[in-house]
């Protein structure tokens, strides 16, 4: 079977949604539904959130039921066990920080799309050899970062990545420039600091800055 017939999004239109991805570690469950908000404020829909902390599955399951017009998906996820409690809660994607090979056999059999983490060619091909064609580049920065995966679209140019880890304001027009780049994660648009203030405009603000920073790099990529 093909990955895409039994997802409810697939990773393209995923990745086409918008050209950044909040990576959210929400610690309290009432902090979900104003932190979602105020990014759907800023039209941004693609909501990542990470399995960090005990309440995330209770987040993504108050975003899913309260937000539909939210895509929120899970983040971290690392075994088939959390991709099926992630798809139960109501995520419509998870997102993986590496690969194993039951991970993505667990994957292929589930209804959400699986984005695949991998920070080396040898992981690349191993998700490749599965199917998948759309991978978390993780984490980015650590890992090589724009000059790495611009050089994997040499040997792999059909190959998309939304890289995470280390990008911010500052360095994610370099990666949205690259053609094999569709997205960026990142954790900047919502800080601890903004949620312990509860600054919910805060986070709306930040974020139409961020789509208008980064409109420029996703209109002349090399």
């Amino acid at each position: 079977m093909t990955l895409s017939q039994n997802w409810q999004v697939s990773p393209n239109d995923l990745f086409e949604m918008g050209p950044i991805v909040p990576v959210l570690v929400i610690k309290n469950v009432e902090d979900a539904l104003p932190i979602a908000e105020a990014l759907l404020a800023a039209d941004i829909k693609v909501l990542e959130v990470t399995l960090r902390t005990p309440a995330a599955i209770d987040v993504i399951r108050k975003i899913a039921e309260a937000l539909p017009e939210a895509v929120v998906g899970a983040g971290t996820v690392t075994n088939r066990e959390l991709l099926q409690q992630s798809a139960d809660a109501g995520a419509k994607f998870a997102i993986s920080p590496g690969l194993t090979k039951d991970l993505l056999q667990a994957g292929k059999e589930g209804d959400i799309a699986l984005i695949p983490g991998i920070s080396s060619i040898s992981e690349l091909m191993d998700g490749i050899d599965a199917g998948y064609d759309h991978f978390k580049f993780f984490p980015a920065e650590a890992s090589g970062g724009v000059k790495a995966i611009q050089s994997i679209g040499g040997p792999f140019p059909d190959i998309r990545f939304c890289p995470t880890g280390g990008i911010n304001i500052n360095n994610i027009n370099d990666y949205l420039a690259l053609k094999n780049v569709a997205c960026c994660g990142g954790s900047w648009l919502v800080s601890d600091e903004i949620v312990n203030n509860k600054d919910w405009g805060k986070i709306t603000q930040l974020a139409r800055e961020a789509l208008a920073h980064v409109k420029l790099a996703t209109s002349t990529r090399v």
